[in-house]
């Protein structure tokens, strides 16, 4: 094994940046960790913050929006990966740029951590944060930037605490009835927050992955809706009410909440 890759990632101390910043720091990566500092000063990131000095993350003061400061950062390293939330992710170009004026950057990982955006078929709000995925994508080549897209599918934590269900925010799960939209029948991918982060810091360094998709696709973690509900039911020695709303309402009540010009 040669030396491990610096690596800076931009958006560390959001959902899926802080698992991806400790994984690289465990995996003895020198890590860097792009941070505002206004993020400093919040006393909500204080303990995150804490853990990531307690791992040896090299917290650089910076913001997205300095370009000079941007291009600094990233002349200090090898790679950037991207873990910007999708308010943002349109300005990742803003990174491309300083990646381009450094110069130095011999992998780019943009935010991306979900389904693989040229291969998949959305409808409003999800569709217009994929296409400007895909143009991020268009532009990383377009500059000629080696990179690496991750498509990790559903984060595990995420949705499965709730069961996915409409309009809930936090656990418990559903222990009376639930809510499938569909027939339940088609299957998805969950994947464990740890297990991304992982993951991704391990195709830093791996040629295999250079100017390539990595899927995230264990077989064990692939589980229809209808399949999740029979586990939970397991799990708690309870059948539940099954309420199944069409694919047909779903889509006609989606079209009714986001209409775009």
């Amino acid at each position: 094994m040669g030396e491990k890759s610096k690596i800076l990632i931009i958006g560390g101390t959001g959902y899926i940046g802080k698992h991806i910043v400790e994984a690289s720091a465990k995996a003895g990566n020198p890590t860097f960790a792009l941070v505002r500092e206004s993020t400093l000063s919040d006393p909500s990131k204080a303990q995150l913050i804490h853990n990531f000095e307690a791992l040896g993350v090299n917290l650089v003061r910076g913001d997205l929006y300095d370009h000079e400061k941007l291009v600094k950062a990233i002349k200090q390293v090898d790679v950037v990966i991207s873990t910007l939330g999708h308010l943002q992710l349109a300005d990742q170009l803003k990174i491309i740029a300083a990646i381009k004026e450094a110069g130095n950057v011999k992998r780019f990982f943009p935010s991306e951590f979900g389904n693989d955006v040229d291969r998949v078929h959305a409808v409003e709000p999800a569709k217009s944060a994929l296409a400007i995925k895909a143009q991020i994508r268009r532009s990383i080549e377009a500059e000629g930037i080696p990179y690496t897209y991750v498509s990790s599918n559903y984060f595990a934590g995420y949705f499965l605490p709730t069961l996915a269900q409409p309009g809930a925010f936090a656990p418990p799960p559903p222990k009376d009835k639930v809510i499938i939209l569909g027939d339940g029948n088609p299957k998805a991918i969950f994947n464990k927050e740890e297990d991304i982060g992982t993951y991704t810091i391990r195709a830093v360094d791996d040629p295999r992955t250079l100017n390539k998709i990595l899927y995230l696709r264990p077989p064990k973690n692939i589980y229809s809706f209808n399949e999740l509900v029979a586990l939970w039911e397991n799990k708690i020695g309870k059948t539940l009410e099954k309420i199944y709303v069409p694919e047909e309402k779903v889509l006609k009540d989606i079209e009714g909440l986001y209409k775009y010009p």
